[in-house]
């Protein structure tokens, strides 16, 4: 690895939308999506390409360059609202250079380029942290549901088989001004299950809620995780999933503050958040809930609220791509501009960087 480049953030979109269902009847369930687009350290692609309008977004988390010539790029895709785009193959990209003497851009050919989309267990790590109320309210009245729902979302979010990549923690929360562990980050599905399986009624000493708090040191759970990655030249991403069933009563920390914290955390941090009962405030579980949020009127809803964010965490886990290609260009060619279109059906999207081609020679695999 020879350069890694962070440039300035782009945003582009911040779309916020939250629609809250009325009364609290048995069917009470509203599912809001809160899209936060971004080019992450990318940026339009330049017009003299005329690619048209995006329908897909391609947000750059990171690249970087390796001897003799390799271009590596990861990113990862949604659609226009946010959603994540899975499932993509190289031959759905167009990789378009420019360098010091051209006009515009000249497309690569991706057969000649040995592009690729790699695996990218190697270098890349996704970490769901599942973060749970265990306040008074919940351990008396929807425990069992709980656990049943928390039990689902463990199954449908992590791997069939072990993987090393993808890694869960689980926390919880009451009215102390500590965030508990329950189960240290694992990429074995079974210490979770027991984890969540030997939670108890009487887990905790404080019948209140410290939402607010929870929020702030997630996030900072987070964030050492993607730096831990980083130092060991790692590309992560990080999912925060917090449940509760009520406000903050704890006021330890303020609203302000948490959804500070929430609104200037790394980009490749997700914030899903799933509230339950009458008395949530689904406004600020919206805003904690960046990537999504989703409301249940009662207990019996709470499993199928579990289900639907935990096919969203896993479909954000899996939009992420390293994309990998030989650049013809060479040294003394210095820094050149790079776009990549992505085709999926009849809609596309691109998106624009550079790379810097010193010390390029023939040959790359």
């Amino acid at each position: 690895m020879k350069m890694k480049t962070r440039l300035h953030i782009f945003v582009f979109s911040l779309v916020t939308s939250l629609f809250l269902s009325c009364g609290n009847a048995d069917d009470d369930v509203n599912f809001d999506l809160n899209p936060d687009g971004d080019l992450g350290i990318g940026k339009p692609v330049d017009d003299c390409l005329n690619l048209g309008e995006n329908d897909l977004v391609l947000s750059i988390q990171d690249k970087f360059t390796t001897l003799p010539g390799k271009v590596s790029i990861f990113f990862r895709v949604s659609d226009a609202q946010g959603n994540p785009v899975s499932g993509l193959t190289a031959n759905q990209f167009t990789i378009y250079e420019q360098g010091r003497n051209d006009e515009c851009f000249n497309t690569i050919s991706t057969s000649e380029s040995f592009a690729r989309i790699s695996p990218n267990s190697q270098i890349f790590s996704n970490n769901t942290l599942l973060v749970l109320d265990l306040s008074n309210s919940v351990l008396s009245s929807s425990l069992t549901e709980l656990k049943s729902a928390s039990l689902s979302f463990i199954n449908n979010v992590m791997p069939t088989t072990t993987q090393e990549s993808f890694k869960m923690a689980i926390y919880w929360f009451d009215g102390e001004d500590k965030l508990h562990l329950l189960q240290p980050l694992t990429a074995v599905k079974d210490e979770l299950t027991l984890a969540v399986e030997g939670i108890t009624q009487d887990i905790s000493n404080d019948p209140s809620t410290d939402l607010y708090g929870a929020v702030i040191k997630s996030t900072n759970i987070a964030e050492d995780l993607l730096d831990d990655a980083r130092a060991n030249a790692t590309i992560s991403a990080a999912s925060i999933v917090i449940f509760t069933d009520g406000t903050d009563q704890a006021s330890r920390y303020s609203e302000r503050d948490a959804l500070q914290k929430v609104q200037n955390a790394d980009l490749n941090i997700s914030f899903f958040t799933i509230g339950l009962g009458a008395e949530i405030d689904a406004e600020v579980l919206g805003e904690i809930g960046r990537t999504f949020s989703v409301f249940a009127g009662n207990k019996e809803q709470l499993e199928a609220t579990f289900n639907d964010i935990s096919f969203r965490v896993s479909e954000r886990a899996n939009s992420y791509y390293l994309f990998e290609y030989c650049t013809p260009k060479r040294d003394g060619s210095g820094v050149n501009n790079l776009a990549i279109q992505v085709t999926d059906g009849s809609r596309q999207g691109s998106v624009q960087t550079e790379f810097n081609a010193t010390g390029f020679t023939g040959g790359c695999q």
